[in-house]
């Protein structure tokens, strides 16, 4: 059993086949949002609790709830097959690599910006990485309930299945002078992006197809992981005409 906090969160949650056990509402939380919480719960036929506010601060351990939890059955990942099966349907698939994210902030994060510029699917690294958990649910604003994430045990042996699916590997690096718009993305894409202090690793940087950075202007030289995974998604979108 876990949670999903928060009041956008357990909306989405609701719009999807998760199976949800219960919604459980603070006593006194009013207002659009918190009706259409409960009568999306009550047409799913998903019990809706009301609860007094210390009992529910108890429940809440510490979270930004907003007053809304629903209690969910573990996140079921996607199988490694199917979003490679499934994005390679598509004329130029998009499909993300994260080697090693280890914040589950930075986590959320991402998978809400990968949902929002279409990524077809997101793989995550078995070993040093965050898992899915009710504060990567709560950063995405929801997003996990709409996005394909499965686990890579391997993530070169992931990245050379795509290629082997006809993917171009595009990872980012500091240790490159290529400028990410100098690639052509008019292709399926698999975009790698690195740990949060150490970047991709070595082996894996040595199995993408092309290595590139975002250029800076001011004194530091790098940014935020979640910063430079949305750059470079909507990159790619508007580099392939996605955007207009």
């Amino acid at each position: 059993m876990k949670y999903v906090f928060g009041r956008k969160p357990v909306l989405e949650a609701l719009k999807t086949d998760q199976e949800i056990s219960q919604v459980i509402i603070s006593f006194g939380q009013k207002g659009d949002i918190i009706d259409r919480i409960t009568s999306a719960a009550k047409r799913a036929g998903i019990k809706v609790t009301q609860l007094s506010p210390p009992k529910f601060r108890a429940l809440e351990k510490g979270q930004t709830s907003q007053g809304v939890i629903a209690v969910i059955s573990d996140y079921e990942f996607s199988s490694y097959d199917e979003i490679i099966n499934e994005a390679s349907k598509r004329k130029n698939p998009l499909i993300l690599l994260l080697d090693q994210i280890q914040d589950p902030h930075n986590l959320g994060a991402i998978l809400r910006t990968a949902e929002c510029s279409g990524v077809d699917g997101v793989f995550i690294t078995t070993h040093n990485s965050a898992t899915i958990n009710e504060t990567v649910e709560k950063t995405s604003a929801g997003a996990v309930s709409h996005i394909k994430v499965a686990m890579a045990i391997n993530l070169n042996n992931t990245i050379k299945d795509l290629q082997k699916a006809g993917f171009w590997i595009v990872g980012t690096s500091l240790d490159t002078d290529k400028s990410y718009t100098e690639v052509d993305y008019n292709s399926p894409i698999a975009l790698v992006m690195g740990n949060e202090e150490k970047g991709i690793r070595r082996q894996v940087a040595e199995n993408c197809d092309f290595l590139v950075k975002i250029p800076m202007k001011g004194k530091l030289q790098s940014l935020n992981v979640s910063v430079s995974t949305g750059i470079m998604l909507f990159g790619i979108n508007h580099s392939r005409g996605e955007l207009s």
